[in-house]
């Protein structure tokens, strides 16, 4: 009886789940695709189909559109242009580019484009209007074949097209000419343009197709939500590329069967979990907190444990070797008169910018500019974890929001100073950061980014809600409050102090990653993100290597973090460290300059000063001398930060150094190439050290004669060598 009443209930379980399992199978077959047919793992296929479920919702319910018009201009008409525009535009040009840059581009993008149909279309969503499906009542209409668990009209849809889509797709890559062409243009379009095969037109076609395949999974997944929201899609969308990890993002049989599993497992655990706490109370959190978590724990494990996705390597165009190499960076050869020129600047320009913001700031510019400085030490630890290492992490504002909750758990339970909690948060992180490179040591590219992606959901999902990290039901009453810091006579609850005191953090950091660039680890991350079989030969350790620049970029993350939960008073998770907050983090920081402090620094001032200084106008207002001649237009949306820094993430893959940083160049060259004219006799900026590299040469060869002379003078020091 007990057996019957098990079996029962699991083939309920797998009922409910085929659904969830379809819609995370359909999204996974987009993945595949878009990832078969341009080398793309496109993170932006979440925001692509919002954009389609959002002008199907906007036709059918707004305009009275009847159902298929809608369907055609959503799905047939929008989708596929988006493609079409994205190739042609953008990933045209970037086909030989890292799979890295790739995936930088592409998380720029699905921030960018909500932003921009929403400001096109005038769109904002309706709480509690649930988005129409494609047949009537779709949500109230329900059939129940085995008795045991009914299945709606949306969910019987959803399974169909999810069933379909992958048999057109597999027949469309196994037996048509176009699909053998859009496989091999992804391997080497020059290659397949040497066989007479117009590479441009497959790729064209290819993208068409892959967004058409997005916007209908939009249109068709939509009815789930309450809300039309485009962070809901972005969130599905990573839940579903753990079914396409299982096809190792090539492999449309697999993933299908991998989003059907998903969603089977997540149901049976969902309906096990609950008894299995009854009779294990110390389970009930565990089980509480890891359903939602489960997408992300199966992420994690295949990337980290599947062997194949170990071994696997990213694939190279083999005629890569015709391009150019890089042009080398203007500051190597620069004008010392120049670099004398830029200290003296950027030395007066802080001295006169800190005394207006200290004479003249307000309360709320006070709160800005500190904001700026404390972000900017955040986004340090991007710019050793990126910018020297060259790894693309996912989860520095789980890094961050470890030195947070810190700083709050030590105040509120054990009043610990907070300037204390700074450093025993950091220290938190590092051993966080270093714990979870070691599992991750063997990956590269892609799967890197999506091992790191799953353990800052995992974290949102699962840590921040227990009581020894979040809060628990504590935060949920009175928030996480953190208490300002006092020093002896220094009392850091005024703004200025604790501006002072940010200002000397961010500093100390500085000056340690600029060390840390010369010195003996950032020359070993340098190596290593050029050639890891080339450092591997010289005798460096690329596992050694990983784990310190994880452990170190977690410790700066971890400090900024703290200051800024100090600075706010509040730990503030949601709004300060969630998931696709630290997504903008990492395109805001790449598109400046992620290689410099000073792309840190810009990058802080941007994030927290470009609203209110660019978008609201008031930079207009200053140059006007009145804000009352500031023009009607402003102030700006904020949703054009997403869109000027979403888009300015497209130039990583051409300029890595950064928008800012290429731009920088390109004028010092100029200036630079004057100065050489004018002052032919004046030493470069690397002239110092070029002379000590030949003083190194001249003693080396002097030593190896000296050797010579003295094999010479004695037949038996050679063979005691």
């Amino acid at each position: 009886m007990v057996f019957a009443t098990v079996a029962e209930d699991l083939f309920r379980a797998i009922l409910q789940g085929t659904p969830p399992g379809t819609v995370y199978a359909l999204v996974a077959l987009g993945f595949v695709l878009t990832y078969k047919t341009s080398g793309v793992f496109n993170l932006a296929f979440g925001a692509q189909a919002y954009v389609s479920a959002a002008l199907y919702y906007r036709a059918v319910n707004d305009w009275d559109w009847p159902t298929v018009p809608a369907l055609v201009l959503s799905v047939f008409v929008l989708a596929p242009a988006i493609g079409l525009i994205l190739e042609r535009v953008i990933f045209r040009t970037l086909r030989t580019a890292s799979a890295v840059s790739k995936l930088v581009i592409a998380i720029g993008l699905s921030l960018a484009l909500p932003a921009i149909f929403e400001l096109v279309f005038s769109f904002e969503a309706v709480a509690g209007r649930a988005p129409t499906g494609l047949l009537p009542n779709g949500n109230g209409v329900f059939y129940d074949p085995f008795g045991v668990y009914p299945f709606s009209r949306n969910e019987l849809v959803q399974m169909a097209v999810a069933l379909l889509g992958a048999l057109v797709l597999g027949a469309l890559f196994r037996f048509t000419a176009i699909g053998l062409s859009m496989r091999a243009v992804v391997e080497s379009p020059r290659m397949t343009e040497l066989a007479g095969i117009r590479a441009d037109w497959v790729s064209a076609f290819a993208w068409a197709l892959s967004s058409a395949f997005a916007g209908l999974a939009g249109v068709l997944i939509a009815p789930r939500f309450n809300t039309l929201l485009s962070a809901d899609f972005s969130y599905l969308v990573v839940v579903a590329v753990a079914a396409a990890a299982l096809g190792r993002l090539v492999s449309l049989p697999r993933a299908l069967v991998g989003g059907l599993a998903l969603g089977w497992v997540i149901a049976v655990f969902n309906t096990f979990a609950p008894r299995w706490a009854e009779s294990a109370s110390f389970l009930e959190p565990i089980t509480d907190n890891l359903t939602l978590a489960m997408p992300f724990v199966v992420l994690f494990g295949i990337v980290v444990l599947w062997p194949a996705i170990r071994r696997a390597r990213e694939a190279t165009d083999p005629m890569a070797g015709v391009d150019p190499p890089p042009p080398t960076p203007t500051g190597y050869d620069r004008h010392r008169y120049l670099s004398i020129g830029l200290r003296a600047f950027t030395v007066s320009f802080l001295i006169i910018f800190g005394w207006v913001v200290w004479t003249q700031a307000d309360i709320r510019w006070m709160f800005l500019v500190t904001q700026a400085v404390i972000m900017s030490t955040i986004y340090l630890s991007i710019t050793v974890i990126t910018g020297f290492a060259g790894q693309i992490s996912l989860c520095q504002g789980a890094f961050a929001a470890i030195g947070g909750f810190t700083v709050f758990q030590m105040a509120d339970r054990w009043d610990v100073s907070p300037l204390l909690a700074i450093l025993i948060g950091a220290v938190i992180a590092a051993a966080v950061g270093a714990l979870l490179s070691i599992p991750v040591l063997r990956l590269g590219g892609v799967w890197l980014a999506l091992a790191t992606l799953a353990f800052a959901y995992f974290f949102d999902s699962v840590m921040v809600k227990f009581p020894w990290v979040g809060g628990g039901d504590t935060s949920l009453l009175q928030g996480t409050r953190v208490p300002r810091p006092e020093l002896g006579p220094w009392d850091f609850n005024d703004d200025k102090a604790f501006l002072v005191l940010a200002v000397i953090v961010l500093v100390l950091i500085s000056l340690a990653v600029i060390q840390l660039r010369e010195g003996t680890i950032g020359r070993t991350l340098r190596v290593l993100r050029s050639s890891e079989v080339a450092s591997e030969s010289i005798g460096i350790s690329p596992a050694k290597a990983r784990i310190a620049a994880f452990a170190i970029s977690a410790f700066i993350a971890g400090i900024g973090g703290a200051m800024l939960s100090i600075h706010q008073e509040n730990v503030n998770y949601g709004n300060n460290f969630a998931p696709a907050t630290a997504l903008f983090w990492l395109v805001l920081v790449v598109s400046l300059s992620a290689r410099t402090v000073e792309g840190a620094l810009q990058a802080g001032a941007a994030f927290s000063l470009f609203p209110p200084v660019i978008l609201n106008g008031t930079f207009l207002g200053w140059i006007l001398r009145s804000e009352e001649r500031i023009p009607g237009l402003f102030p700006i949306s904020p949703k054009w930060r997403f869109i000027l820094f979403g888009l300015a993430a497209v130039q990583y893959a051409r300029h890595p150094e950064g928008m800012v940083e290429y731009g920088k160049n390109r004028s010092l060259a100029k200036i630079n190439a004057r100065l050489h004219k004018k002052y032919p006799q004046a030493p470069t900026h690397n002239s110092r050290q070029q002379g000590q590299q030949a003083e190194h040469l001249q003693v080396v060869d002097a030593q190896a004669s000296n050797s010579q002379d003295n094999a010479h003078s004695n037949p038996n020091a050679e063979a005691e060598s």
